[in-house]
């Protein structure tokens, strides 16, 4: 056991800095990101246009060795548009017959661009395919190949033209990561990295079968009793009807079981890629904000006063 933590230890220095070559900067969005492939979770990326969101991407994708698709979500934009649809083909044999075309949905990692400029309909067409790993067209299911990963990526709400994501579909991603505009050194080698003529050669760090295998690694790693009550301690004080003081005077509708999930499966992984052989506190409290910022809503009150939702979780851990 020790020997593979290690390997996946190694895995991800190489995997980043083989990243690092396009992306600049960005390490705790890129371990996030990363860390959701390693639990079999999903992404949801708040950002403003701009900030390189499809390109890390698409570069993490290339260095993994694995398909990547994206679909750029627009207000006409249909359920079969992603699923795929079913067309009539006639030969000699059979006839006429319905030869089911596969949509981009059939890929090992996903990029929903803009997830909320569609409609709820269409936005509803991820939620059996993030949940169940399958796709059901006409009454056939159709499974997805491992590892499936969809990274959505949304604009700030209050921009024109969006769709509020329902909450089935937010509490089907394990973390909410928001981009931000990088530093101004940062921006500087962006810019002298964009506008020169050298080409990156990115190495194939590894491959469908190498993550599949980490996957069943993390579940592996040791958490004792201990930090799996303080995890669960830590979603049920999000709750209104908990008692706790933060979140009934600051919440309307807290996490749900799921969170309590995803929390301890990224804090393996994050212990994993930490070089630790068990999940610590740190693990635990890394992992908090990004596991539950779109999971809990805030009432008038915290809207009215400013309460962001980085305030109110670190109000939360404080009280606890």
């Amino acid at each position: 056991m020790i020997e593979l933590i290690e390997k996946v230890n190694t895995s991800y220095s190489n995997l980043k800095q083989e990243i690092n070559k396009v992306i600049v900067g960005q390490e705790e969005i890129l371990k996030l990101m990363l860390i959701s492939l390693m639990t079999r979770g999903h992404c949801l990326i708040v950002g403003v246009p701009g900030l390189a969101k499809t390109l890390m991407v698409s570069t993490m994708a290339q260095c993994l060795g694995l398909d990547f698709k994206r679909i750029q979500f627009t207000p006409d934009l249909m359920p079969s548009d992603i699923t795929g649809s079913e067309i009539i083909e006639e030969n000699a044999e059979k006839g006429r017959y319905y030869k089911f075309i596969k949509g981009p949905i059939f890929s090992n990692i996903v990029l929903g661009d803009e997830i909320n400029r569609t409609p709820p309909k269409t936005q509803a067409a991820l939620l059996q395919a993030m949940q169940e790993r399958t796709v059901t067209v006409n009454g056939v299911n159709y499974s997805l190949d491992e590892p499936f990963l969809v990274l959505a990526t949304q604009n700030p709400i209050e921009q024109e033209g969006t769709y509020p994501l329902p909450e089935a579909q937010l509490d089907r991603f394990i973390f909410q990561i928001d981009i931000t505009y990088p530093q101004r050194n940062e921006e500087i080698d962006i810019v002298k990295n964009t506008t020169s003529a050298y080409e990156y050669e990115l190495k194939k760090v590894l491959n469908q079968q190498d993550i599949i295998n980490i996957q069943k690694i993390i579940k592996q790693v040791p958490v004792s009793d201990e930090y799996v009550e303080m995890a669960v301690d830590i979603i049920r004080a999000t709750r209104p009807d908990s008692g706790n003081s933060v979140a009934k005077k600051w919440l309307s509708y807290g996490a749900g079981p799921r969170a309590s999930q995803f929390l301890i499966l990224a804090a393996k992984a994050n212990a994993i890629i930490s070089g630790r052989y068990g999940v610590t506190r740190e693990d635990i409290l890394s992992m908090v904000k990004p596991v539950l910022k779109h999971r809990i809503i805030s009432n008038f009150n915290a809207e009215a006063q400013g309460a962001g939702k980085d305030q109110i979780i670190s109000d939360l851990l404080d009280s606890l």
